[in-house]
């Protein structure tokens, strides 16, 4: 039986949205196959989230960074969050893909070693039985939506893996391995420490570098500040227990940092746009959602 976000036709189109926003590092938001029309198009549109085609069969065009990108068999485009694309399938060979719709604190990482970017989006596999995997890969995620999120979660990892393993643009580990071990050090350092008051130079000097050349790391590696992965690292934690918990707001905010709930109402809202009660009351799991759902 169909979840009632599902859309699912045998010939066309298979739609999922995925139901379980629990999770951290990556998260799933959609994902889906289609066979598409002459001609469809989609945008011009910005997305929240990073969304990754897989062309199976056709051809089509992308549009973004006010520059083309012809798309064919074989090859995908991946959109960042907040880059405006439109996308269209050829008129006379149309496309065939799978895609995913996917976020997480450890995403950019993984785009980053596939040699993906907002000004490069198009993914190019090393070889045909490469992208063939990629493909296999995806389409066993869209063609099991009965699984648990956790299973899920657990194959969209290994869609990530295999999305960086497949690249012909992929970057080496062995030109990463300093910067990976700084990396690996700072975010074991702040999930041990995010419910105190720490600061960048107290992550800095744990990694043995200066604040100045660390957060010019971190950014490379991680695509945003140290500042900013905190802070939504901080709230991510806060927002899971406003869903899996009936704790007070106020020890929420207390164990993640905040001292002060104003404050923590303030930087819980400028990341998921509503105050903590609000987000509790849409978001809330109770025990038997989670019977439900498999978890």
């Amino acid at each position: 039986m169909q979840r009632q976000n599902d859309v699912y036709t045998e010939n066309k189109l298979k739609f999922h949205v995925f139901q379980d926003e629990r999770f951290v590092d990556l998260t799933l938001y959609q994902y889906g196959w289609e066979r598409t029309e002459p001609l469809h198009a989609y945008g011009p549109h910005k997305r929240d989230h990073y969304l990754f085609h897989y062309v199976i069969s056709g051809r089509g065009m992308l549009y973004a960074n006010e520059k083309s990108y012809r798309i064919e068999k074989g090859h995908g485009f991946l959109i960042v969050p907040d880059q405006t694309t439109t996308y269209v399938a050829d008129e006379k060979n149309p496309w065939e893909y799978t895609w995913i719709e996917f976020d997480g604190l450890r995403v950019s990482e993984s785009i980053s070693l596939a040699g993906l970017s907002p000004t490069q989006p198009v993914y190019t596999p090393q070889s045909r039985e490469a992208g063939r995997l990629l493909q296999e890969q995806m389409m066993n995620i869209v063609n099991h939506p009965q699984d648990s999120p956790v299973r899920q979660i657990g194959q969209g990892f290994l869609f990530l893996d295999q999305l960086v393993q497949s690249s012909a643009n992929k970057r080496l580990p062995s030109q990463r391995r300093l910067r990976d071990f700084y990396m690996k050090e700072a975010l074991s350092f702040i999930e041990q420490n995010y419910q105190r008051d720490i600061s960048i130079e107290e992550i800095a000097a744990f990694c043995g570098l200066n604040r100045s050349y660390f957060g010019k790391v971190f950014r490379d590696s991680m695509g945003e500040s140290p500042q900013a992965f905190l802070l939504h690292y901080r709230m991510a934690r806060a927002a899971q227990m406003l869903k899996e918990t009936a704790m007070p707001i106020g020890t929420i905010s207390a164990m993640v940092s905040y001292a002060n709930q104003l404050h923590f109402s303030r930087a819980f809202k400028s990341v998921y746009g509503v105050a903590p009660r609000t987000y509790r009351q849409t978001h809330f799991i109770r025990k038997e959602d989670g019977e439900n759902g498999g978890i």
